[in-house]
This record gives structure tokens, sequence and C-alpha cells, in this order.
């Protein structure tokens, strides 16, 4: 799906230091093949930490899946407007400073100036927070998002899929999150549609 006429989508990925930076990975890969998606990358400074403990990679071999990359200290860049049209952001995955700097308003980096700026156009905003357990202020940042049109997405594992590994296991949850941004012609590749246990179960019988 591309923009107004035939330019490229552009998507906002943002990388946090919550555990969990292989999604954010994942879904720039899956997106890299996508020549209808243009994406802009941000990632902060514990998120290069995440990315060098949990995956054993640096900062340049994720930025160069990207189309764009921007410094996270550069509050003048194109994404910080309004104006820059961009299709949606995806925070992934998102640390809990992130969420409370998102959920009251502190535009204090480019992530969550750009995090500002995609609610108050009333664009998609998809945070793939990563906490457990939740105290109160965690759920309430929470539903403060969520109140302003945010989209609260906890990379949870879904097993109905009956998943053989883990990457498996993240391709489905990038999935569903490319289909909240409106990009189901890559989701469904990764997560395809539940076709219900009546159709489960036919399969089993030869039904």
């Amino acid at each position: 799906m591309s923009g107004a006429g035939g330019t490229p989508q552009r998507l906002i990925v943002a990388i946090t230091g919550a555990t969990g930076a292989i999604y954010g990975v994942r879904l720039l890969q899956v997106l890299r093949a996508a020549p209808t998606v243009e994406t802009h990358l941000l990632i902060s400074p514990a998120g290069v930490m995440n990315l060098q403990h949990e995956l054993d990679i640096g900062r340049a071999e994720v930025e160069a899946l990207a189309s764009v990359v921007h410094n996270v200290r550069d509050i003048g860049a194109t994404i910080a407007s309004g104006s820059f049209r961009a299709h949606a952001m995806v925070v992934a995955p998102c640390s809990m400073r992130t969420l409370a700097a998102i959920a009251h308003g502190f535009s204090d980096n480019l992530i969550t100036r750009a995090a500002d700026v995609t609610l108050k156009e009333r664009r998609k905003l998809v945070l793939m927070v990563r906490e457990t357990p939740l105290n109160l202020a965690h759920l309430r940042n929470m539903t403060a998002v969520t109140e302003m049109g945010g989209i609260v997405f906890p990379p949870v594992p879904g097993f109905y899929q009956k998943p053989q590994s883990i990457a498996e296991l993240v391709d489905h949850t990038v999935g569903r999150v490319l289909d909240l941004v409106d990009l189901p012609q890559i989701g469904q590749t990764l997560a395809p549609s539940w076709g219900g246990l009546n159709a489960r179960a036919g399969d089993a019988t030869g039904n």
C-alpha cells in the first residue's frame, strides 16, 4: 500500500531500552523487503545496549536495515514536525520510561517528540511495552496513552498457531503489529488470519 501518487508510506520505528530488541530488528528486516514502505529509525542509548546484549549486534548493523536514521538528540529532525507525513510509528520494544514520557507529554528526545507528534496528528502509534509484573504507575500510563489514541501492544506470544521456534513467536507478534498499522499485506505473511477451531478440527478429521 503506497501513499498518494505511489510514494512510499513512512513508518517511524524506535528501539528503546526494554528487553525484546529482536522485535524492532525483525520489524525492520521485514519492512526492508517492502518497497512500498520507507522506514525512519531511532535507537535510544539503552536500546543500543540491549541490541548488543540480547542479539550480539551493533548499532551500524541495525541502522543498515532502515531507509533513514535519526539521532535521538536531534529535536530539529523532520519527524519532529507534524508537517512530516508519517503513516504511523511503532516503538519496539517500548521501555516503561519511554511510555511514561509519552503518557505525560515529555518530549525530551526525538523518540518521545515523534510519538507526541504522532498522537497530536491522530496517526497510529503502537507501543510494544515490555515489563512484568506491572505496577500502578505502569497501568495508569498505559491508560493515559490509550485515552490519547495510542495502542498499547505488549509483545505477549500467542500459542494457538502452535509455534515451533522463538523466530515463529516473534514473527507472529510482528505480523500483528503490521496489521495494526494498516500494512496487512505484509503482516499476513507472518501472522495468517485465524481460521477458527472448527476449521482445524475439519482438517484433522478430513471433513
